[in-house]
């Protein structure tokens, strides 16, 4: 496996090196570059790489800049002392984020979570038949689980499919759906979380967010973020910083 690590504190290049290479000593570190400018050249040579491990604070600017400038396509694990980049690194063809300092066990789950992307991603030939299988039975329609509303003295069953958000209100658990109905649920927003996950986000202690109602989030102050609705909504819907790396991953993945 050959790796590009781009870090413009020597020793921090050097300790991460020393690192991946106890970890797979079967790994090459083939250069390790110190700024935006040098990444930006190196990679316009097309070097056959494998995977990038990239600080983001560089001396002479982000190193957002060089992946957009040089259109690269290899994974990149992201590793800085600062968590507010995190949205940002996944928009790129970042798998991973690392908080500084690294430990060799997250650098270790870092470079599991490649290898499992790489096989998943070029299986062998005698599972493609499996693999074709499990995609047709993804591909046939999908019953979603209901949640049940109280309309006056009646008690229906609502597809959640058509729910953007669930928010606690007054002690109580309401729906609001894409058509911008609001609905009183029976069921607590703890059970709504546990049945409806990956589909919904906990984003605090008051919102349960649909992926599909998620427009896209910014910075917020404290290393927060907003989550920006494609519906209409008024109040301002926020991630906590500790939950800012899981958002991200479900926002990318789900």
């Amino acid at each position: 496996m050959k790796i590009l690590i781009i870090e413009d504190e020597k020793l921090t290049a050097k300790d991460l090196a020393r690192t991946i290479i106890g970890l797979n000593p079967d790994a090459e570190i083939i250069a390790m570059l110190p700024s935006v400018e040098e990444g930006v050249a190196f990679l316009q040579t097309s070097p056959q790489i494998d995977l990038i491990f990239s600080d983001i604070q560089l001396g002479d600017g982000l190193s957002f800049e060089i992946f957009e400038k040089t259109q690269n396509q290899t994974p990149v694990i992201f590793c800085t002392a600062f968590n507010e980049y995190a949205l940002e690194a996944f928009k790129t063809v970042g798998i991973d984020y690392l908080l500084k300092p690294f430990s060799k066990a997250t650098v270790g789950k870092a470079l599991e979570k490649y290898q499992l992307l790489k096989e998943r991603l070029t299986p062998p030939k005698d599972e493609m038949k499996g693999l074709m299988n499990l995609l047709k039975a993804q591909l046939q329609p999908v019953k979603t689980p209901s949640v049940i509303i109280q309309q006056g003295d009646k008690i229906i069953p609502l597809d959640t499919a058509q729910v953007a958000l669930f928010v606690v209100e007054n002690d109580g658990v309401f729906a609001y759906t894409f058509e911008s109905r609001k609905w009183l649920v029976s069921q607590a927003l703890d059970h709504l979380e546990q049945s409806l996950s990956p589909t919904f986000f906990r984003a605090n202690r008051q919102f349960l967010v649909n992926r599909r109602a998620v427009k896209d989030a910014s910075q917020h102050f404290n290393r927060k973020i907003a989550i920006n609705l494609t519906v209409p909504f008024t109040e301002q819907i926020v991630v906590g910083k500790l939950k800012v790396t899981a958002f991200v991953e479900w926002l990318a993945n789900i």
